[in-house]
């Protein structure tokens, strides 16, 4: 318990330490707040500002959580096809590969010219966190014992009941990590969809209310934004995280000696 309140209460101590250092930058040198406003100025504005960025935010959130579940159905799907055919591996994982490294800011104004606008945001959140959820689980699939696996087949098991029965549970932590990395990423690449979205003048997105502050200078409002976007990332990476927990706790050896 003693190390539970430690764990909540040093990031906490952290977080007033720059705050405060925060609001006396600001006070003393007294930095305007079209250049630097101070956490109060901040928290005051999104108290004032919240019909706006709630709704943003709330636009933000689905086109996230639309892009996380098509990168972890396809991610999952993918890996399963790869695991069950080399030939179909090598053949795709490159172009897979590909599409993770080029960068998705440079993605995002192609996908807005050729896609609906709303469309293409939603493929750029999927393209991000597409590859984590293909990588981890590819790894996972490939990493279960190959005795075990004889072991299956020596005593009759079919293709099908060695993938169900013993690969899909065994590489479930991989598959989690693989989650758990893209859904901060899928919120990553709506935003990054979205301010390119803003600087064609549409959107209606959290990023867009940042892009769209930015130029009427309306700073505080965009750390506002800001703040939102880092306590939705923050919410996103603690659910799944408890997820992860749950569904590993009573077998595999990372939740065991976590909770113990």
């Amino acid at each position: 318990m003693n190390e539970r309140f430690l764990r909540f209460l040093a990031p906490a101590g952290v977080l007033a330490l720059l705050l405060l250092a925060w609001d006396l930058i600001v006070r003393i040198n007294a930095i305007p707040p079209y250049i630097l406003p101070g956490p109060g100025l901040v928290l005051s504005t999104l108290v004032s500002d919240w019909g706006i960025l709630w709704s943003s935010l709330l636009a933000t959130l689905e086109t996230t959580v639309e892009g996380f579940a098509l990168a972890a159905v396809g991610g999952v799907g993918l890996a399963i096809l790869f695991n069950q055919s080399r030939l179909i591996e090598h053949s795709l994982y490159p172009y897979a590969v590909i599409l993770q490294v080029t960068p998705v800011v440079a993605i995002a104004p192609l996908l807005l010219i050729y896609l609906p606008q709303q469309a293409a945001v939603l493929a750029c959140a999927w393209i991000v966190a597409f590859f984590p959820v293909l990588a981890n689980t590819t790894l996972g699939l490939n990493s279960v014992d190959h005795n075990l696996a004889d072991l299956f087949r020596m005593y009759g098991a079919t293709r099908r009941q060695v993938l169900w029965e013993l690969k899909l549970p065994a590489a479930l932590p991989h598959m989690l990590a693989g989650l758990k990395i893209a859904g901060g990423l899928a919120l990553i690449g709506a935003v990054v969809a979205e301010i390119a979205a803003g600087s064609a003048g549409a959107g209606s997105g959290l990023a867009y209310r940042i892009a769209e502050s930015g130029y009427r200078l309306n700073i505080p409002r965009m750390f506002a934004a800001l703040l939102l976007l880092s306590l939705a990332g923050i919410a996103i990476f603690a659910l799944l995280s408890a997820l992860t927990h749950v569904a590993l706790r009573r077998w595999h050896e990372s939740a065991i000696t976590r909770e113990s």
